[in-house]
């Protein structure tokens, strides 16, 4: 799912405490020749509040089995995001189809300033104080994958200076 991310640390669920958070449930609706059929689909995050997180989608006839099945979806897919001291390292721009997100690190205290879609990944995640701007769509499963790109795109300091093959000092001063 995250092939096209370097530096992806996938994480598997087990002897994790995930807290789930849902994000939106949709009531969808399939006409046929013997009326309306009823459906719902459910997009959840989850996360331990600690670098961990994951988002998954559930479709089902009522609405309880489809937030199930969305958190199942969910746990398949944990990645860790690099953090620095409840903030993220450096800012940066995620995009999905028509949404774009910009999250940007915060000083002690801020808090989480993040509207919806974008709240739920970063608390799920454990960002304390982080800035965050939401444009284009504000189609929750495009929003919630473009928060995911730009979170994905985040490199902490030593993996640039392992990347550069330089010391750690050298990142910063230069």
């Amino acid at each position: 799912m995250y092939q096209k991310y370097k530096n992806v640390e996938t994480v598997k669920p087990g002897g994790l405490e995930l807290k789930d958070r849902l994000v939106g449930v949709q009531r969808v609706t399939k006409v046929t020749k013997g009326g309306r059929a009823f459906g719902f689909s459910a997009i959840v995050v989850v996360g331990d509040e600690n670098g961990v997180v994951g988002h998954g989608l559930g479709k089902s006839k009522e609405v309880a089995t489809a937030i199930a099945k969305a958190i199942e979806d969910a746990k398949k897919n944990l990645v860790r995001i690099p953090l620095n001291k409840g903030t993220l390292p450096h800012e940066q721009k995620g995009k999905y189809g028509g949404a774009r997100v910009y999250i940007q690190p915060a000083s002690h205290g801020t808090g989480v300033i993040a509207g919806g879609a974008v709240r739920a990944v970063l608390e799920a995640v454990g960002v304390h104080d982080v800035l965050s701007k939401s444009q284009g769509s504000s189609n929750p499963h495009n929003v919630v994958k473009a928060t995911f790109d730009a979170l994905l795109q985040l490199r902490s300091a030593d993996a640039v200076a392992k990347q550069r093959g330089v010391s750690l000092e050298k990142v910063f001063k230069g």
